[in-house]
């Protein structure tokens, strides 16, 4: 092997020893979005490593409007960049910090590598992603063109409950980010994603009159029947063709076998293709509280659809061309794919700003958001140089 060829390998191989110890630090942190503490430890463990490389860092505490202002209710983000005060960055990096798993699961199963897989509790969904963009960086830094980029990191700590305390900020960002890298898990095969259904939550409550089910039927109004009559409404919102979903996920309501039910209620989950389909899906489910079906029995909404669709413009094509071409460049064997999922990240808000987004941009993996969940160890040198040979292409000239 020729000296410099051994160099290199050996930074490679310095390279991913670093990321795999960093990756056991932060997934053996319990960091569920309801855990501000672990969140927040988590900001602090980039923090640091950010500093380090000469990054202007700000651990966020941002309220939810729909929540008090409570320390305890406040979410921890982590803002970063290389350029304070500047106007336009060239890239925005956006993830998130929080996981679905509640405070126990780390000691329940750590961060494991098993063959040429890793897992543990958030391991895909997604700290291997963070540890992506914080360790292109850190190449960059090693290489000398960082100072030739403007770059923006923003990782939240509620993405997983909606993004509800962080959504203004993340677009603010966005607004000034030039394009934006979602550092999500690319799926197995190299598949990163370029389109995201939108969606929301609604959820229907009807509320009726309770009466004796055998001796006193008719002074009772059934909740539980006019909720089933809504559900039916909600069911043909669902159109293949046009890629709408609406989904009734929970359903509750009476009390006892011998009393009419004088509450029902029912959750919905529903996503888009089109952005169109908003303004459609929130005036359908407006409408329910005039279309009641049994005498005496009112129903009431709560929800939107919160998240527009992540869609695939020129501009998110021209960008998605470059990553094809970079990655014939850096390796003829990974052949890497756009597709579209039907799931929501934090990539739709961008998206819909007009601003070029390529989502699933963290390291291989699968099966978010279950025990089973796991990423393909090979693919972490891997992502790191295509991200790094990308972002190099957008340095100021001097």
């Amino acid at each position: 092997m020729e000296p410099v060829q051994q160099h290199m390998q050996e930074i490679t191989q310095k390279r991913y020893d670093l990321f795999l110890k960093d990756f056991e630090t932060i997934v053996n942190i319990d960091s569920s979005t309801d855990n501000k503490s672990g969140v927040e430890q988590v900001a602090r463990f980039f923090e640091k490593r950010l500093q380090e490389i000469g990054f202007e860092v700000k651990i966020l505490k941002l309220a939810n409007c729909n929540k008090s202002t409570h320390e305890d209710d406040l979410v921890p983000c982590l803002e970063a960049t290389n350029r304070p005060g500047a106007e336009k960055f060239d890239i925005m990096m956006l993830g998130h910090m929080d996981t679905v798993f509640p405070p126990g699961e780390v000691k329940k199963r750590p961060f494991k590598i098993e063959g040429d897989r890793a897992t543990g509790p958030g391991v895909c969904d997604m700290k291997g992603g963070l540890l992506v963009a914080l360790h292109v960086l850190e190449k960059l830094k090693e290489n000398g063109t960082l100072d030739d980029l403007s770059v923006c990191v923003a990782f939240n700590g509620d993405e997983e409950t909606g993004s509800e305390a962080s959504q203004e900020w993340i677009k603010q960002k966005a607004l000034m980010s030039q394009r934006v890298f979602v550092f999500e898990p690319c799926r197995p095969g190299y598949r990163f994603v370029l389109q995201r259904k939108g969606g929301g939550w609604f959820f229907v409550t009807a509320k009726g009159i309770s009466a004796h089910a055998g001796a006193d039927p008719e002074k009772g109004a059934n909740a539980v029947v006019e909720i089933a009559h809504q559900i039916v409404a909600i069911n043909k919102l669902n159109d293949l063709e046009i890629g709408t979903s609406a989904q009734v996920t929970v359903v509750s309501g009476g009390d006892k076998v011998n009393i009419i039910p004088n509450e029902a209620k029912a959750s919905v989950d529903v996503r888009i293709s089109r952005p169109e389909e908003v303004e459609r899906v929130n005036n359908f489910f407006r409408s329910l509280s005039q279309n009641t079906h049994i005498p005496g029995v009112t129903v009431s909404v709560e929800g939107f659809i919160d998240r527009p669709p992540m869609v695939l413009d020129e501009k998110t094509r021209t960008l998605w061309n470059l990553f094809e071409k970079k990655s014939r460049e850096l390796d003829k064997d990974m052949k890497i794919e756009g597709i579209s999922t039907g799931g929501c990240s934090d990539g739709n808000f961008t998206s819909a700003l007009g601003v070029p987004t390529i989502d699933g941009m963290g390291i291989v993996g699968a099966n978010s958001h279950r025990e089973d969940e796991y990423v393909e160890l090979a693919s972490i040198n891997r992502m790191i140089g295509l991200i790094t040979d990308v972002c190099q292409v957008f340095c100021i000239k001097k």
